[in-house]
C-alpha cells in the first residue's frame, strides 16, 4: 500500500460509532475502523452491524397544549401521543379519544 502512496491504520479500542441523520441514528456498538490516507485525503472504513434508532420528533409546546385541550388529557399524555404519532396532531387526538 505504501508503494501506492496509501497509509492504512487500524483504529483500536473503538467503543461505538454513531452516524446521525434527520430520520435517526445508525449506531455501531462494535465495529472495526480503518483509516486510509491517500493524496492528503483520509477515508474511514467501518465494518460492523449497525442498529437504527428513529429520531424523536421535535414537538412544539403549542401542539402539546392543543392536543391536551382537545382530548381533555394532561400535557404529558398529549406529548406521548404526539411522539407516538410522529407529531401528527389529528392522529394524536384520535388516539387519545379511543383510550
Amino acid at each position: 500500500m505504501k508503494k501506492l502512496g496509501m497509509q492504512v491504520e487500524q483504529i483500536e479500542n473503538v467503543l461505538s460509532i454513531v452516524i446521525k441523520t434527520p430520520k435517526g441514528n445508525y449506531i455501531f456498538d462494535t465495529a472495526e475502523v480503518t483509516a486510509m490516507t491517500m493524496q492528503g485525503a483520509t477515508t474511514y472504513q467501518i465494518v460492523g452491524e449497525p442498529r437504527f434508532e428513529e429520531a424523536a420528533p421535535d414537538i412544539p409546546k403549542e401542539d402539546i397544549t392543543m392536543v391536551a385541550s382537545q382530548a381533555n388529557v394532561s400535557e404529558e399524555k398529549a406529548k406521548d401521543a404526539l411522539v407516538t404519532t410522529k407529531g401528527d396532531i389529528a392522529e394524536a387526538i384520535l388516539l387519545l379519544s379511543r383510550t
